[in-house]
């Protein structure tokens, strides 16, 4: 009887430090989210985020650790990317738990050694607090390779994983982050592989479906069926809509 007394009291217990360890553990941002907010460190001063980016998209992505060969051949080529980005309103913002000075001679090694330049702040994240909010911590150790994007207004609207062993492909988080503007600023959907002038997808409410052919015509309209139908909307429009977010 009181085997059975301590056996129970010790499953209570455990019981107990699992609710504790959970109400602990911060759930990972989900797409449609507000992203977590903090301050921190980084290599280009202290940041409030999302606050000090109102206004513009942000892409923020982390990778296990400094001075390796994934991560330098990912950084650098962020750092070509970046004027891309800022082309389309879209600020860089990268993440690891490895300290400040470690970031900072990191970077002096990818000017010297690779002359590539890193313009874009790296936040400090030595005790893994931001990474936890955002799900980057999944083993406990290092960070993971994981991307968010998100809009002027601090909501996520996309998130993605990658393996330590593989490096991110930009063509596509590029892609990712136009087409996602393009969506919300032409309320359009965005088909498989597309690519900027590429046709978008009407929404599928029937109406350009029931419109005349005159009328489609006149709005670049094509339908395949009721439920599908895509219109042109040219790169330089775009391009125009995405400079002026």
């Amino acid at each position: 009887m009181f085997k059975k007394i301590l056996l129970g009291a010790s499953a209570i217990g455990a019981a107990a430090l699992g609710i504790k360890a959970f109400k602990n553990m911060h759930r990972m941002p989900l797409i449609g989210d507000a992203a977590p907010f903090f301050t921190a460190k980084t290599t280009n001063g202290i940041v409030n985020f999302p606050c000090d980016y109102h206004g513009k998209w942000v892409i923020l992505f982390s990778h296990p650790a400094d001075f390796t060969p994934v991560c330098t051949t990912e950084f650098m080529t962020f750092a070509k990317y970046y004027d891309k980005f800022k082309e389309i309103n879209t600020e860089l913002i990268g993440l690891s738990v490895d300290n400040i000075e470690s970031h900072k001679s990191w970077i002096l090694s990818m000017k010297e050694k690779m002359g590539t330049y890193i313009n874009f702040p790296i936040i400090d994240d030595k005790d893994g607090e931001i990474a936890r909010k955002y799900g980057m911590l999944q083993n406990d150790t290092k960070t993971v390779r994981a991307v968010f994007i998100i809009c002027p207004k601090g909501n996520i609207h996309a998130i993605i994983y990658y393996p330590q062993t593989v490096g991110r492909n930009l063509d596509e988080i590029l892609r990712l982050t136009t087409a996602i503007q393009v969506s919300k600023t032409f309320n359009v959907g965005i088909p498989a592989n597309w690519q900027e002038g590429d046709d978008v997808i009407v929404p599928p409410d029937k109406k350009a479906y029931q419109m005349s052919e005159e009328e489609k015509q006149a709005q670049n309209i094509t339908c395949h069926d009721w439920y599908l139908c895509t219109k042109s909307i040219s790169k330089k429009e775009i391009d125009e809509k995405l400079k002026n977010l």
